[in-house]
């Protein structure tokens, strides 16, 4: 199995105890479906690109993302310490369902933008995921534009169509479009005698 194959779960941030647990953050909105978690690949700072399948005998949520995690094998701190910061992936075909008005980013890159007002917009080229808010990137009239993904802004994708609809707000697209008024101001060239 390859990265190209799996989703990135969360990480381990340090071994937690002596007994071999390790705290570990997980990149998902509800821990709960992931209590029964038999397995996870792991992929060790020091060998990236490379996963390894480790067993999972015990997933215990703590606080928000959070949660402490014992892998079979891993019995010692010494043993748990080598993990720290290594990458937790599931491959992509386990993805837990999702309700119906809900989409993983993975799902619409490529899909064309719709605004309700505007109509055709571009195509979704990638995600950012910033520690503020996760953002849609995509392409219009040659420049990047960023739209932030909230509910009031990204209604929903129509798989069939390949489409993502969505209802910018007024003004957005001109942020992206227009010279910076830093750009406009500067003051001609001097050229000194």
């Amino acid at each position: 199995m390859t990265l190209d194959d799996c989703y990135e779960l969360g990480s381990i941030v340090k071994p937690h105890g002596l007994k071999g647990f390790v705290v570990a953050t997980f990149d998902v909105d509800d821990l709960e479906p992931y209590r029964k978690l038999k397995s996870v690949l792991l992929e060790i700072p020091t060998a990236p690109g490379k996963l390894t399948e480790y067993a999972v005998e015990k997933l215990q949520p703590q606080s928000g993302e959070r949660a402490l995690l014992k892998l079979k094998g891993i019995d010692r701190i010494e043993e748990a310490e080598p993990l720290r910061n290594a990458k937790l992936w599931r491959p992509v075909a386990e993805l837990p369902d999702l309700a119906e008005d809900q989409f993983y980013f993975h799902d619409v890159i490529g899909f064309t933008v719709v605004d309700e007002q505007l109509g055709e917009l571009g195509t979704v080229e990638t995600f950012y995921e910033l520690p503020q808010q996760d953002v849609l990137s995509m392409r219009y009239k040659g420049q990047e534009v960023l739209i932030p993904v909230a509910d009031e802004l990204i209604s929903h994708a129509d798989t069939a169509a390949r489409k993502l609809h969505v209802n910018l707000p007024e003004g957005l697209l001109d942020v992206y479009l227009t010279p910076a008024s830093r750009e406009r101001d500067e003051p001609d060239e001097v050229v000194e005698p």
